[in-house]
């Protein structure tokens, strides 16, 4: 499902995850990233949630970066998406976390509808930065 999550964002030839890189950073000694997946009342995989802890000095407090939501096209509308999105957001509740977070592709209308019908509120005077490849080698190096 990961392959299938770049495809719909143009985005496949930039996956280069392994499966056993997935495997140790969910499931290995100090998991990195967390996830939760959804499914039909069959048992068939139609979506899931990753996500990692972030920290906010302004609140003092850890929340939840959601790195990705991916729900199949096919079971869109099902409530699946909200059901994970309802997961995290009982996390953050239960362990006193103060954010739940993510970003999302600025053409992605339907996303973009489905998380403001949530009360999600768009972040628009920020600006994502990244540092990769190349760039990210040559400013390491210098340090």
């Amino acid at each position: 499902m990961v392959r299938e999550l770049a495809e719909y964002e143009k985005a496949l030839h930039e996956v280069r995850a392994s499966e056993e890189q997935l495997r140790e950073a969910l499931f290995g000694e100090r998991p990195a990233a967390y996830a939760h997946i959804a499914e039909t009342a069959e048992g068939e995989v139609v979506g899931f949630a990753l996500w990692f802890l972030n920290f906010s000095t302004w609140r003092g407090v850890h929340g939840i970066y959601l790195e990705d939501l991916y729900v199949r096209p096919a079971q869109r509308g099902g409530g699946y998406g909200k059901a994970l999105l309802a997961s995290l957001a009982r996390i953050c509740v239960e362990r006193g976390y103060e954010r739940l977070e993510w970003s999302v592709l600025d053409w992605n209308s339907p996303a973009r509808e489905f998380y403001k019908s949530l009360g999600a509120v768009s972040m628009d005077e920020w600006t994502v930065n990244r540092l990769t490849d190349d760039a990210l080698h040559r400013l390491g190096a210098g340090a």
